[in-house]
């Protein structure tokens, strides 16, 4: 049975940072898709960074320059590096892991990904 486990998430101040983790377990996710969306209150679940691989990595727009993801193979981990964080980024972050290798166009589709983490609440406040 596949898990996904995330970490790292919490209460930090504008402009700070934030490292979270996602442990999968079950099997591993060498060369397939693992991401983060995240839903903030009364808002819809949206895309915010997937990696397939150690080449293949896409980051929405809105946390371009802020946010990077990246992955340890050996752990079957992929990370969430946050900083200049803003209240806006406050939300529940989920980790996602596929069964497929997507290619770059499809990393911010949810549909593509099969297997989902309770998540991790961030919360940007002063």
């Amino acid at each position: 049975q596949v898990q996904l486990a995330e970490s790292g998430g919490g209460l930090v101040q504008p402009g700070g940072s934030l490292k979270l983790s996602c442990a999968a377990s079950g099997r591993t996710f060498s060369g397939r898709a693992m991401g983060w969306f995240r839903q903030a209150p009364g808002k819809e679940r949206e895309f915010v960074a997937a990696m397939r691989g150690s080449s293949t990595r896409r980051v929405a727009g809105s946390v371009q320059g802020r946010f990077a993801i990246s992955g340890d193979n050996a752990k079957n981990t992929v990370y969430l590096q946050m900083n200049s964080l803003k209240p806006e980024d406050t939300a529940v972050y989920f980790c996602a892991a596929s069964n497929l290798g997507l290619i770059w166009s499809s990393l911010d589709r949810q549909d593509n990904y099969e297997y989902w983490g309770q998540g991790t609440q961030v919360t940007v406040s002063s």
